[in-house]
């Protein structure tokens, strides 16, 4: 078995998955039948089992188990999933660094090969894990998430404020996790800076948010002319603008100014989630409930926010349903090192609003596509969230049927039994009976 320490290096010979019932990221049952051909990075075949292995393959006997595509998760914050939000607004940002590069590790060991980062100084961790220098999904980094003066990326303490014509950058702001831009041009000029750094998308904060210590959850951040500053940079790279918004106004706001993907939005109403159908946007939307996962706030005000968004959760998955909005899945775990552990868990939720076969796409082919948005700005040949010819070989054993026990998610140490990045394996706890074949230990 490999060692999760480390990244293993790349496989010089194909590698085939045989005797397996296949999730293949699109379709509503498994289909069977099938090997999977691995060679280099890609899927080489899907082709039927009676062709046989050749000589020069090295054969994965499933043993029946399911072989699904990696998993993605579309919210995610590498550098802020495992400290604290004291830790990360005071400690050595190394010791951050190292905390995330950890996290990297457990989450590719969860099973997510791919992940979209919204918001942190991401760019390094990413380039260390492309090298192979540590072990980590594939990210998609947003860098600093733009922010409006007094908005949901404004970490300032009070004795910051006001900020005077050649003040220093806040500390937030120097380390690349927030760009406080105000008015159109400033906004560009921040949007540019990530595009620079490497950003695959831009994200931009258009209203409230929870754990942001000014700003109620119903105020509207940003003007339409600021964020079309930022739609316009992006666009100009090839790429899109994706906003933190709750309310219908600010959703609104979004739409107008051309973003195409909208995170959040448990508190949108009727005519506004009609409006994202009909313009096409996508709704990245976290399955945020309160449940054992809901993060402990003793701050009245901001706990208050954070009940008022839990109870719009119901109505806004059934809206995206109702409107056939594009929609995505993702965590948006934060400060949080016990709840990233659960990551997988957070998925199974979906089961409260849709079939098994429907997360599971929405967690990989879906997900997929959203990613595909970049545009020429994507860093990843190949398509990702699916097995078939010419995809990237990101693959997961399952030991049982997710389709019909979608519980096996939430378990990935128990129930994953081969994790596949790239085409190299970084998880293998097969055992081996005396005719080779797998069974469950």
């Amino acid at each position: 078995m490999p060692d999760p320490a480390e990244s293993p290096e790349p496989r010089t010979s194909p590698i085939a998955f045989t005797n397996v019932r296949l999730f293949d990221g699109k379709s509503k049952a498994l289909r069977t039948g099938l090997q999977v051909v691995v060679e280099g990075r890609t899927i080489k075949t899907v082709e039927p089992s009676n062709v046989g292995v050749p000589s020069n393959v090295e054969s994965i006997d499933g043993g029946g188990l399911t072989l699904i595509p990696g998993l993605i998760d579309a919210h995610w914050h590498a550098l802020l999933t495992r400290p604290s939000i004291a830790v990360a607004l005071t400690a050595d940002w190394n010791y951050v660094h190292t905390l995330a590069v950890a996290e990297a590790r457990a989450t590719l060991m969860r099973g997510v090969t791919t992940v979209r980062d919204l918001g942190g100084p991401a760019f390094g961790l990413k380039r260390a894990i492309d090298e192979g220098v540590a072990p980590g999904p594939r990210i998609y980094p947003s860098g600093a998430f733009i922010s409006q003066t007094s908005g949901h990326g404004d970490f300032r303490y009070l004795h910051e404020v006001p900020r005077a014509p050649g003040d220093p950058l806040s500390y937030t702001e120097r380390l690349g996790f927030a760009a406080l831009a105000d008015g159109p041009d400033a906004v560009r000029m921040r949007a540019r800076e990530q595009l620079m750094k490497g950003a695959t998308q831009l994200k931009y904060m258009a209203g409230g948010g929870i754990s942001s210590p000014y700003d109620p959850i119903d105020v509207t951040q940003g003007t339409v002319a600021e964020m079309r500053a930022a739609v316009e940079a992006a666009e100009n790279w090839g790429t899109y603008v994706a906003v933190h918004a709750y309310t219908p106004r600010a959703v609104r706001f979004a739409i107008e100014a051309g973003v195409k993907c909208i995170e959040h939005g448990h508190l949108v109403d009727d005519e506004t989630a009609k409006l994202m159908g009909d313009a096409g946007v996508w709704w990245s939307l976290q399955p945020f409930l309160n449940d054992r996962d809901m993060p402990a706030m003793p701050d009245p005000v901001i706990r208050a926010k954070l009940v008022q968004m839990l109870e719009g959760t119901d109505a806004a998955y059934e809206l995206a349903k109702k409107y056939r909005i594009k929609t995505a899945w993702g965590t948006d775990i934060l400060f949080d090192a016990k709840l990233a552990k659960r990551q997988g868990a957070m998925l199974a939720k979906l089961a409260r609003w849709y079939a098994p076969a429907d997360i599971l796409k929405m967690a990989t082919a879906d997900n997929g596509e959203l990613l595909a948005t970049s545009g020429p700005r994507n860093p990843y040949p190949g398509k990702l969230g699916v097995i078939e010819e010419g995809a990237m070989a990101d693959l997961i054993l399952v030991d049982g049927d997710p389709l019909q026990n979608l519980d096996l998610i939430s378990d990935p140490d128990e129930n994953f039994v081969v994790i596949m990045k790239d085409g190299r394996i970084y998880k293998d706890s097969r055992s081996r009976r005396h005719d080779g074949t797998w069974h469950s230990s």
